[in-house]
């Protein structure tokens, strides 16, 4: 049903895009570029990628006509997003899943950059993967070697797990068990936003793997409850939660007003469900941003907090 796209090795192509806003720093790119040709890449920058309109890196049609011509380039072995920010849902509707799914290549990004994803699962069957970005991450002073190497192993069809080999104390398990099914998911906001269009994938039996930045427990709520009230939710096998950045309530302590953590909120929401549950993967808004394959079958092992994939993502 799905499409695995080919392995990226090294000495190949990596076509950047600019599918959302651009970068604050130019100089950011530059460094981020560095970063990929010393582990042994080629650079193609798409036509239009220094452009900005507004708060967007140039018009929908110069991003939408980026995309699909990275997508058709023989040259170009794999897609790389420079940064999320705001604006991919507005490409959705300019493009042609029939020519992506005719030339299936890797596709990297996250955060607003989960509408292309979702979009690509629905309507292309296209396996995409979310992952690091040329600012938010490869132009980090200081990279992480967790994310490097999970992005480097993933892609070449050698990772089989996400937390394996991360060093953090953030994994936690808030129900045990195991669950099987496709991963589906990215950053929440965006992912609520796909909510009653055509692009909006289907929950049902799937692992739903979320991350979120600056999102304050209610409104984490807000989300879930929307997911819930829709009757969405309820249909998922596992939730996988990332490392959330600036999402617990600075005034917690010193307000009269009760207040919840993101974890009252994350319990409160997700336990009635009866499916494993695990928070603090090494994804997201961190520099420790694993590789996770948009629409691999997976399983979510909440006895020894684990992530693994349960097929090979790439071909």
């Amino acid at each position: 049903m799905f499409i695995r796209p080919r392995k990226l090795s090294l000495g190949q192509t990596l076509g950047i895009i600019a599918p959302a806003s651009a970068p604050p720093d130019a100089k950011a790119l530059d460094r981020a570029l560095d970063v990929l040709k010393h582990l042994g890449y080629r650079i193609k920058l798409a036509r239009n990628v220094h452009n900005r309109h507004g708060f967007l890196a140039g018009t929908d049609r110069e991003r939408g006509s980026d995309l699909m011509r990275m997508f058709t380039d023989k040259k170009v072995d794999a897609v790389l997003c420079v940064r999320g920010g705001y604006g991919t849902a507005r490409l959705l509707p300019l493009l042609d899943y029939k020519v992506i799914a005719a030339n299936p290549k890797i596709f990297v990004g996250f955060s607003d950059i989960t509408s292309l994803h979702c979009a690509f699962l629905t309507k292309a069957k296209l396996i995409s993967f979310h992952g690091p970005m040329m600012v938010s991450d490869f132009s980090r002073e200081e990279l992480s070697q967790f994310a490097v190497k999970s992005f480097l192993e993933t892609l070449s069809g050698q990772g089989g797990a996400l937390v394996k080999g991360y060093s953090g104390n953030t994994v936690k398990v808030l129900r045990r068990g195991v669950a099987r099914g496709r991963l589906v998911g990215g950053n929440l906001a965006v992912l609520c936003t796909l909510l009653g269009t055509p692009w909006m994938p289907t929950l049902k039996g799937r692992i739903l793997f979320i991350e979120d930045i600056g999102e304050l427990p209610y409104r984490f709520d807000r989300m879930l409850t929307q997911l819930l009230n829709c009757g969405l939710l309820q249909q998922v096998a596992g939730v996988a939660i990332g490392l959330n950045v600036d999402c617990e309530d600075p005034k917690a302590k010193v307000t009269m007003e009760y207040r919840q953590s993101l974890e009252d909120v994350l319990r409160e929401r997700l336990l009635p469900l009866n499916v494993p549950v695990v928070t603090g993967l090494p994804f997201g808004h961190v520099p420790e941003n694993g590789t996770l394959p948009m629409g691999v079958k997976a399983e979510l092992d909440a006895d020894c907090g684990e992530l693994n994939f349960a097929e090979v993502c790439v071909r």
